[in-house]
């Protein structure tokens, strides 16, 4: 049986005993229904897994921590436009699947999601936790950072000049740059339009800071499509898939 691994966000280093908070306790003793004695790991984003032993009343005996040597040597953040419900959902939890860095939602000209407010703190909330379930699935002990959304303008600005192994991209199906023409990055960043796609006044903005116009290939794809098939291309060619 596969032990269960749980995000949670209290410290872990040094300790040998912790009573979990009221959500990861609710998550072991009532949805997976575990009882006391069951094995488990738990996480914080260290870069450690801590194996542990379930007790009574929330309570966890902790054992020397295991590093986890599953960082993606490719860095890849994602520069995704906001698209609906399960569709943003279905990128963040596929792209960290697959060892993403970092995302940043953006506003752009065609997008359908407009946020704000308590809205915004909700949809943020819900996204953490996504990301959160798709490392304790695919073994991930650090989370992808992710950022709150920006405008392509405003995210565009605030970006330092360019590393020397940086790669930059902007998915465009009229692209002139497929990525085997590329030299081996140690570095991608990659905007990707919503489900209308950018403009082509925000394709041409990209250019001007840098980024390339990749055609990922001959057929369209969706926007959720996108950046995994992305993500797993550049890993395929330089970084661990495959």
């Amino acid at each position: 049986m596969r032990i269960p691994r749980v995000h949670i966000t209290q410290p872990l280093a040094g300790q040998q005993q912790l009573t979990l908070d009221a959500g990861p306790a609710h998550h072991l003793l009532k949805v997976l229904r575990l009882r006391p004695g069951a094995q488990l790991r738990l996480f914080n984003g260290d870069g450690l897994d801590y194996p542990a032993t379930l007790g009574g009343g929330g309570v966890v005996e902790l054992q020397p921590p295991v590093a986890v040597d599953n960082r993606c040597a490719l860095s890849i953040t994602l520069a995704q436009g906001l698209c609906r419900g399960e569709r943003m959902d279905l990128v963040l939890q596929k792209t960290t699947e697959l060892g993403l860095a970092a995302l940043q939602p953006l506003q752009t000209q065609r997008c359908e999601l407009k946020l704000g407010g308590e809205r915004l703190d909700r949809r943020m909330g819900h996204w953490q936790q996504v990301l959160r379930s798709a490392c304790e699935q695919s073994g991930r002990a650090e989370l992808p950072e992710l950022s709150e959304p920006a405008t392509l303008a405003n995210w565009l600005g605030q970006l330092p000049a360019p590393a020397d192994d940086e790669l930059r991209l902007v998915l465009d199906p009229e692209g002139d740059t497929r990525l085997r023409d590329c030299a081996a990055p140690g570095l991608i960043v990659a905007v990707i339009g919503p489900e209308g796609g950018l403009s082509e006044a925000e394709i041409d903005l990209c250019a001007r800071a840098g980024f390339r116009r990749l055609q990922l290939g001959p057929r369209v794809l969706r926007t959720e499509t996108a950046g995994p098939a992305l993500l797993s291309a550049a890993l395929a060619l330089w970084g661990d898939l495959g």
